[in-house]
């Protein structure tokens, strides 16, 4: 098995090349150094050299305000970059696992989303994303196309990570508590997709830490276990305009990892407490 990783610089390809890397997994780590994903044939001559068995596309444009001024890039690195590693998938007979976001929803009402729900991204990243997922479907058969959500990881920038510091700086804090979600530790789901990528269970998956809160939660729970005194003021979405829309329902529903035998990921509470301790060491 020889495993290609895009997008090694972001929070999930970081865990996911380490643990392949730990479990003595052939592997190769990619970035924009390695080639330009929007380029078919710079794609097509780096993935016929390597000949993986499998890619796990973890790169993506994920400036979700930017996107919304950046259409026509987004679109490239989401749409046309996921298009043009399926189209070579295709041709070396390689399985991919595509790396999508709750943000394909329309983000309304109060239930856990199904993996078949009804589409209709609010956001001009929601959409791409979404592009990039009706490629993947339209190319392949073997392929895995996971939803995740708020995601955090060690490698590079996060809201925890934000919070944190304002945490240092501030006695309270204004964040939003109509915005409901899941956030995710790539310490935990890289382990999950690793494993995944392994079986022939192909198809769309929801993977999240368990549980759901709002943003405030959120960063009231990130104070809690950090042990900084800090105030958390819980505000409406409409009182921190942004520019793209956010989904105000991001509950994603795990029955496809259920139904698929695969273990369900610890509580997102469980996720904070373990990554405070270790930015804190």
């Amino acid at each position: 098995m020889k495993i290609l990783v895009t997008g090694v610089g972001g929070q999930l390809g970081y865990d996911i090349i380490n643990i392949l890397q730990n479990r003595n997994i052939k592997c190769v780590s990619t970035g924009r150094q390695e080639f330009d994903i929007t380029d078919f044939e710079q794609t097509q001559v780096f993935m016929k050299k390597e000949m993986p068995d499998t890619v796990i596309h973890c790169s993506a444009y994920t400036s979700v305000d930017k996107a919304e001024d950046n259409v026509e890039l987004c679109k490239a690195v989401n749409v046309g970059g996921t298009r043009n590693i399926a189209k070579v998938c295709n041709e070396i007979g390689a399985k991919m696992m595509y790396i999508s976001t709750d943000y394909v929803f329309p983000g309304t009402g109060e239930e856990a989303y199904e993996v078949d729900d009804p589409k209709g991204p609010i956001s001009v990243y929601g959409s791409t994303k979404l592009g990039g997922e009706t490629a993947v479907k339209e190319l392949l058969k073997k392929y895995f196309i996971i939803r995740t959500s708020w995601v955090f990881g060690k490698n590079g920038n996060n809201f925890i990570k934000t919070m944190l510091r304002l945490g240092k700086e501030r006695s309270e804090v204004n964040v939003v508590c109509d915005q409901i979600g899941s956030p995710t530790y790539t310490a935990d789901l890289a382990p999950l997709l690793c494993d995944m990528v392994m079986t022939e269970k192909y198809g769309t998956y929801h993977a999240t830490n368990e549980g759901y809160c709002s943003w405030a939660d959120f960063a009231a729970e990130i104070f809690r276990q950090a042990g900084y005194p800090t105030r958390v003021q819980f505000i409406p979405t409409s009182e921190y305009p942004t520019k793209a829309k956010r989904p105000l329902n991001s509950r994603l529903s795990k029955k496809s990892l259920d139904q698929a035998g695969f273990q369900r990921l610890p509580t997102w509470q469980s996720a904070v407490k373990r990554f405070v301790k270790e930015e804190n060491l």
